[in-house]
């Protein structure tokens, strides 16, 4: 039950090193959600949010996962932490330099409402 992505706001965390290596600019999540939700939470009308910490490589790749903070439902957390195994960044940049950087990610399931609007997505 894979839903189309929705909006994506990027949170910076602290990197390594003093401010001159902070980005001018964070990831931006290119087009696409991998994520997909857990069939028997649909099933069941249960909805969560997973927060993942990224960390983004100078080439656009997720490097490594970890969750920031669980739903609370471990086939959210786990559908949260795969899906973002294939999501690609436009990498963060200082100046015309690409850096790795870590991010928050909020993957938010959410049950399709009459507008039509559904999920996963990340946000």
């Amino acid at each position: 039950m894979t839903q189309t992505l929705r909006s994506v706001a990027l949170g910076l965390l602290v990197l390594a090193g003093c401010a001159e290596e902070l980005p001018e600019t964070p990831p931006k999540q290119l087009e696409g959600s991998p994520f997909h939700y857990p069939e028997d939470l649909w099933d069941a009308g249960v909805e969560g949010e997973t927060v993942l910490r990224l960390y983004v490589t100078e080439s656009g790749a997720v490097d490594s996962v970890q969750v920031e903070q669980a739903s609370g439902y471990a086939a959210f957390d786990s559908s949260a932490v795969l899906g973002a195994r294939d999501l690609r960044f436009e990498p963060a940049k200082r100046g015309a330099e690409t850096l790795g950087a870590w991010v928050l990610l909020p993957v938010q399931f959410d049950l399709p409402s009459g507008d039509g609007a559904g999920a996963p997505s990340a946000r």
